[in-house]
């Protein structure tokens, strides 16, 4: 019982998370789950999940390195051999050695051995660290190709160097050519291994759709567990399990691109299911890392034998020292690829190989391999320095995720060129990007009863698109914005001359003008002051509900609700008119430099101004307002949820997001006022 609620506990803190990184979006993801982690670990409640790390690589890894096998571009990953080889291969041997010898130097009690453990621990970047970092920020797409195709490989190779360094500790013999062959045979095998198993298991799913079982249920558990099964078998054999998911992830995506590809009901089930497994692992992931965190460094800070201040000095210059090896190594083989190929290429760029160099940060894998170090020698003496070794490589991790969350977005921002122009087309895009979403989900909840609200909402999303896609409000400066607020602020004020007259020739009782003139008073809230505005909505809600539970017990229920509506039929006919008077004006008042808003403004009264006559005209219209009211907050929040997607995947920065927020914000005021009195 204890583990479950454990669990539930870690999933709820994931889910936290990402709520606390909506509110405060510049800190990625990673960093707030290793410090809920941190914090979990550091109250009094007693929690403590040890790591072990082969359970981790098989529940954590296996999945995470399989599903990016299967997404990962094949393509890219083969154009991109070189570099990818270079940095998987080639760097982490080259970081074995240096920083090897390097560590031993700093710190003399650290045998070689053991020092060279460590710099293969810290050698490989983490595929899933790099995944969840570079989805904030907008990277070139051939960096990002190589990271992805670096992130694949160079854990096989990290930990099999790890193994050789910890075997020669343990047992004090190592064999360079013994050490070579072997890695040969483990990670060809591995690959190799893992390509035919993942053969196998499709052919077995071929036979059982020609039999007749098309079951989704059972499809989707054979791919589940596919890389569990492929893990652990290739590991009994004593080869590369990792390799051997790659190369699984891959054959899956060669067969999913094939004529006998699985059904479109199994791909659209099978992509809903990774969505959720990915988003629980790659969380589970960093909140396990921050826990283990308090207990690593208490052992260390807590020891009389260490100096606080220099085991910090030591993670700062390890990094330091891995970082500058990283970025000469990208300069200096891409100075060679080119000499070898005679043509430029364009990984060899200097602001290339610096988003390179930051990107290449460490993550679990690193720390799961350090608890593996065992804690005797084989003449049963103590490992030397062992709650050393983990803590430097946990302060490794927290330090390059540090850096790259801090330098990632700097560095990578696009080069020179009409800045302006790439702005207006990132949010018109986006615009566009946010309707589809409204369009998709209005269609997806469309029935039989709410399908002529649907169309009609569906209808003015198109109409949206194509105003978009005509060049209709693409422009964005700061001068475009007052032109805006100034417009509807003068619209408004049309409204409320309006009211005044009609309150003159005493058309309209005091009750009813002033409900009109707190109508257009919310209105300005919501174009002046956003907060004071959400703050007022949500007493309007408060007022409402509890105006209707109360009318609910009266013995006048039936009188109050026929008085109710002959008010709203009453109040709609003034709003219309009041509408009216404000599109007379704006047309009368257009120019050249506001009558793209005022053509927006004008399309958002006539909306209202529909919306408010068939609140009138139908004697009983609660269930079509309803059902339109349904699908508008559908709508809304499915524009809400693509902004917070387009900026989790770095494409459009966090100015934009807000902007974007507001203007949702104005388009549902309309919508609200429409359904009020």
């Amino acid at each position: 019982m204890d583990n479950f609620l454990i669990v539930l506990l870690l999933l709820a803190i994931i889910g936290l998370s990402n709520v606390i990184n909506h509110l405060v979006p510049y800190i990625p993801v990673p960093l707030i789950q290793i410090a809920l982690g941190v914090v979990i670990a550091v109250l009094p409640f007693g929690i403590h999940v040890p790591m072990e790390s082969e359970l981790f690589l098989v529940l954590f890894i296996a999945p995470l390195l399989f599903n990016d096998g299967r997404n990962t571009s094949r393509i890219a990953l083969w154009k991109l051999r070189t570099p990818i080889l270079l940095l998987a291969l080639g760097l982490v041997f080259v970081t074995v050695f240096v920083i090897g010898f390097f560590i031993h130097w700093l710190i003399p009690t650290i045998p070689l051995p053991a020092s060279f453990a460590l710099a293969a621990l810290l050698s490989p970047t983490d595929a899933v660290a790099v995944s969840a970092m570079s989805s904030r920020v907008k990277m070139p797409r051939i960096i990002m190709h190589i990271l992805e195709g670096e992130g694949l490989m160079n854990d096989a190779s990290g930990l099999v160097a790890f193994n050789f360094a910890i075997t020669a500790m343990v047992t004090g013999a190592f064999s360079l050519v013994n050490a070579s062959i072997s890695f040969l045979i483990i990670a060809i095998g591995g690959f190799v291994g893992g390509a035919f198993l993942a053969f196998i298991i499709i052919r077995i799913r071929v036979l059982l759709r020609s039999l007749g079982m098309e079951d989704v249920t059972i499809h989707m558990l054979i791919q589940i567990l596919t890389p569990f099964v492929i893990y652990l078998l290739i590991e009994h054999i004593h080869l590369s399990g990792i390799l051997a998911v790659v190369a699984a992830g891959i054959v899956h995506a060669i067969e999913r691109d094939r004529e006998k590809s699985p059904t479109v009901e199994l791909q659209v089930v099978s992509k809903s299911t990774w969505t959720v497994i990915l988003y629980v692992l790659n969380g589970l992931v960093f909140v396990l890392l921050g826990l283990q965190i308090p207990s690593v460094a208490t052992t260390i800070f807590k020891d009389p034998l260490f100096n606080n201040f220099v085991v910090i000095k030591y993670i700062i210059i390890i990094t330091t020292a891995l970082l500058f090896l990283r970025f000469v190594w990208v300069l200096l083989s891409g100075w060679m690829g080119v000499k070898i190929k005679k043509q430029k290429a364009d990984w060899f760029k200097l602001r290339h190989a610096g988003i390179t160099t930051i990107a290449g940060v460490r993550g679990a894998v690193t720390l799961a391999g350090a608890f593996s170090i065992p804690y005797v020698l084989s003449d049963g003496g103590p490992f030397p320095e062992r709650s050393l070794i983990i803590f430097i490589a946990a302060g490794v991790i927290l330090l390059t995720l540090i850096i790259a969350s801090i330098f990632l977005p700097l560095m990578a921002k696009p080069d020179g060129g009409n800045i302006a122009l790439e702005r207006e087309k990132m949010e018109k895009a986006a615009m566009i990007q946010m309707k589809i979403a409204a369009i998709r989900e209005t269609r997806k909840v469309m029935n039989e009863d709410n399908r002529t609200a649907a169309l009609s909402i569906i209808s003015s999303y198109n109409q949206r698109i194509i105003e978009l896609q005509s060049g209709i409000g693409g422009r964005d400066s700061l001068d475009f914005k007052k032109v805006e607020k100034l417009t509807r602020l003068q619209a408004l004020e049309a409204e409320s001359q309006y009211v005044g007259k009609i309150v003159k020739r005493k058309e309209v009782d005091r009750e009813t003008a002033y409900k009109l003139q707190e109508h257009i008073h919310r209105m300005e809230i919501a174009i002046t002051n956003q907060q004071r505005f959400r703050a007022l909505i949500i007493w309007n809600m408060l007022r409402r509900a509890s105006i209707r539970f109360l009318q609910f017990f009266s013995p006048k229920k039936v009188e109050i609700r026929r008085q109710h509506r002959k008010k709203f039929r009453k109040i709609a006919e003034l709003k219309i008119d009041m509408a009216k008077a404000a599109i007379q004006f704006l047309i009368k008042n257009m120019t050249l430099e506001n009558r793209d808003i005022s053509y927006a403004v004008i399309g958002e009264y006539n909306q209202l101004i529909q919306k408010l006559e068939g609140a009138r005209n139908n004697k009983d219209s609660r269930m079509d307002e309803r059902f339109e009211r349904e699908l508008k907050d559908k709508a809304f929040q499915a524009e809400r949820d693509e902004i917070q997607n387009m900026f989790e995947q770095g494409e459009i920065p966090i100015d934009l997001v807000r902007k974007l927020r507001r203007q949702i914000n104005m388009r549902e005021v309309y919508w609200m006022e429409g359904n009020s009195i």
